[in-house]
């Protein structure tokens, strides 16, 4: 709801007061960014992200295991590594130059990169997590 209200907000201001404020999108976008990235790993909890289930679910579960076994090697794990690792380095550098935003000089912006690697790492955790669920789907030859 934050999110819509400072839309709102600037809307108004800037169409109809003839007065915009720079600092609007970067705190809708410093506040709404961290949460999404920190929904990801729930969201694979529950199995909530974006694929392909018309032609997946037609699979038996031992096959839809092998699928995910090989999805989650080739595909996840890799980008949650490369990821991860220039998360680090992100937000280190924004730590160790103490940033602050351009337009609002805002100095929670380390914090707001610092999210980059826990999400991921999360992330990973989980993916970690489902992976070991996926090879006992295959071993089992049901879902688990």
């Amino acid at each position: 709801m934050v999110r819509q209200d400072f839309y709102v907000y600037e809307v108004i201001s800037r169409r109809f007061l003839n007065a915009p404020h720079i600092w609007a999108t970067e705190v809708i976008d410093y506040i709404y960014g961290p949460h999404f990235m920190m929904a990801a790993a729930y969201t694979l909890l529950y199995k909530a992200h974006v694929k392909i289930d018309v032609i997946y679910l037609r699979f038996s579960p031992r096959t839809r295991g092998i699928l995910d076994i090989i999805t989650y090697m080739v595909f996840f794990f890799p980008f949650c590594a490369i990821v991860f690792y220039q998360g680090i380095i992100f937000s280190y550098t924004s730590w160790s130059i103490h940033e602050t935003s351009e337009s609002a000089a805002l100095t929670i912006v380390p914090l707001v990169k610092t999210v980059i690697p826990v999400a991921i790492g999360l992330l990973l955790i989980q993916g970690l997590a489902t992976y070991i669920r996926a090879i006992m789907q295959v071993i089992k030859g049901e879902e688990v």
